[in-house]
């Protein structure tokens, strides 16, 4: 080996340059079947790779085919799934009421609401009352009660005891401010206590009674019965009792001569003077003084007019009927709306006074709560 003179270079002179390795020199046939052999190889494998992936990609587009196909069954699936549901929805939103009547609904809730809350608001308020408000109250309505005993049934026995009921609960209270209402209630009751109420029951029974009489009144002259009486053979004699039916003589009958009652008029007058006597009874019972004293007058007239006014019975009736149209059947009530009016006073100012007191009550709590 020969080794070549380095290059002159005019800036480093004292470094000296390595020499390359030279390789020995081969012959060129054996260089190119080898590299013969290496393209053959790399082309074999080329084609080996190209194939693979040829396959590997028929594979996934064979794959990507399937999932494809899966995916549209079950989209396919999904939106039968989803119209079916939909006609579902579709027929329960036709089930529902429409929008008018949602709203008639929903003003009908309100309003009950509304109602309830009301009721609730009054429930409470009741149910706060004390037991005196329940008593007081209890008092309002006995002399509601009298007042309405008085008014329509007259009855005054009922109406004192309930009177005097009342006056036991206000007495119960020991209020101060319940002495105007105790003596407005002491006036009416000494009202009452000074009435004579009316024996109804007595004047009905008495004028039943006399019906009763009625029916056996006799008339002005007394009617022959005819007695069953053995055949006459005597013609003169059978024409004579027919003749004596039709004429009577009286020798005591004085001025007033009147004609005889045949027996379906005697019935007729009987009947006029029981029905006489029972509008009596019907004024009686319904307190009714001018009706009373019309029946009985009326039953007098037909007394008078059509029975013997001598005869024991008939006198004795006409007696009792004089002294029973003296008899009253209705009395002249009072009033007790001023008693009922002066409790309701009495009971607002209760109220009233209790209403401020639960105000100023709750100012007091408002002030101490924002100090």
């Amino acid at each position: 080996m020969s080794e070549a003179a380095p290059p002159n270079n005019p800036t480093n002179n004292n470094e000296q340059p390595l020499a390359a390795p030279v390789m020995p020199a081969k012959s060129g046939g054996g260089v190119s079947g080898a590299v013969a052999v290496l393209a053959l190889l790399i082309g074999a494998g080329g084609a080996g790779l190209g194939g693979w992936g040829l396959w590997q990609l028929r594979e996934m587009q064979a794959g990507e085919l399937a999932q494809s196909s899966r995916f549209d069954e079950a989209l396919s699936g999904q939106m039968d799934a989803l119209k079916q549901s939909e006609r579902s929805i579709t027929g329960r939103l036709s089930q529902f009421p429409a929008r008018t009547e949602l709203e008639e609904r929903w003003r009908t809730m309100a309003m009950l609401e509304s109602g309830q809350e009301k009721l609730v608001q009054r429930l409470d308020k009741l149910t706060g009352a004390s037991r005196e408000d329940w008593r007081l109250a209890e008092a309002e309505y006995l002399l509601r009660l009298a007042n309405l005993r008085l008014s329509a049934m007259q009855d005054i026995n009922s109406a004192q005891r309930l009177l005097e009921a009342a006056d036991g609960i206000l007495r119960e209270q020991d209020d101060p401010a319940s002495f105007p209402v105790r003596q407005v209630l002491a006036r009416s009751l000494e009202t009452l206590r000074s009435l004579t109420p009316p024996d109804r029951i007595g004047l009905f029974l008495s004028l039943g009674a006399l019906r009763e009489q009625a029916a056996q009144l006799k008339p002005l002259a007394p009617i022959y019965e005819q007695e069953q009486a053995p055949v006459v053979a005597d013609r003169w004699q059978q024409w004579w009792e027919k003749i004596s039916r039709f004429v009577r003589v009286d020798l005591h009958a004085g001025q007033d001569i009147r004609p005889l009652l045949s027996g379906q008029n005697l019935a007729q007058v009987r009947l006029t003077l029981a029905l006489a006597l029972e509008q009596a009874q019907w004024a009686v019972l319904n307190a009714s003084p001018e009706v009373y004293r019309q029946a009985l007058q009326q039953a007098q007239d037909v007394l008078a007019g059509q029975f013997n006014p001598e005869h024991p019975q008939s006198a004795a009736l006409g007696k009792r009927l004089t002294e029973l149209s003296r008899q009253p059947v209705a009395l002249q009530m009072p009033d007790l709306s001023s008693t009922v009016s002066a409790l309701q006073n009495y009971l607002q100012r209760r109220q009233a006074q209790r209403d401020e007191a639960e105000a100023a009550a709750a100012s007091t709590k408002k002030e101490g709560a924002r100090q």
